[in-house]
């Protein structure tokens, strides 16, 4: 008897989960969408201004001081046609951006704040500003933590870059994407689905799989 309940299985052992059962059709999305795009912001969506101010703040390393203070009236000139006030601080070494009652697009002051952290991460006024764009979007990469050893790192670090800069060329020209190796950090600058290639590019460098077998399954 013993050895009959030890054959039987357990109560919905046998059984198969059924997972198309909630299932339904979805007509509204076929493969025609594009998924990525981003629709265009009209000022006629927001007739009145925000009833609260936002505002962001990001320090800078000392280095970029002085370059920061050259070209700070022309990031002034640049977020004034958004309706973003900004301001350079340089005994905090910190920039901060806020919204107006000029401010069109609730989004802009993401899109700002941003662009200070792109300034920060040593990428010419010129490149951050296409942040303000719609379509472009930024991602800093944090790999300072992702490999103990120093050495290991710097190695690996440098095989983003490759020789003369041509494995970064490549990186940039595949993916459609804008990308700055500084310090412990990769920004880089562009679409969604193409920031989302050079993360996963990035990040398997620095887990020791070259970049080329990524570059090779873009081509």
């Amino acid at each position: 008897m013993g050895d009959a309940d030890a054959e039987r299985p357990a109560d919905g052992a046998g059984k198969r989960k059924n997972h198309n059962k909630y299932r339904r059709d979805k007509p509204w999305d076929n493969e025609d969408i594009d998924h990525w795009k981003v629709d265009e912001w009209k000022p006629e969506f927001m007739p009145a201004p925000m009833a609260e101010e936002s505002s962001f703040a990001t320090l800078f390393p000392a280095y970029r001081e002085k370059y920061l203070q050259e070209v700070w009236p022309a990031v002034t000139r640049l977020l004034k046609k958004e309706g973003i006030a900004c301001e350079l601080n340089l005994i905090e070494g910190s920039m901060t951006v806020r919204t107006t009652r000029k401010t069109a697009d609730p989004y802009v002051i993401l899109k700002a704040r941003d662009l200070i952290k792109l300034l920060a991460r040593s990428i010419p006024v010129e490149q951050a500003a296409k942040i303000l764009q719609d379509g472009t979007e930024c991602d800093v990469i944090k790999i300072g933590g992702l490999v103990r050893n120093k050495d290991r790192f710097v190695k690996r670090r440098q095989r983003l870059v490759g020789p003369n800069g041509q494995t970064l060329k490549a990186i940039e020209l595949l993916t459609g994407c804008y990308v700055l190796v500084q310090g412990n950090t990769v920004a880089a600058m562009g679409p969604f689905k193409g920031l989302k290639q050079v993360r996963k590019i990035i990040i398997d460098c620095m887990k020791n799989v070259h970049p080329i077998y990524n570059i090779k399954e873009l081509m």
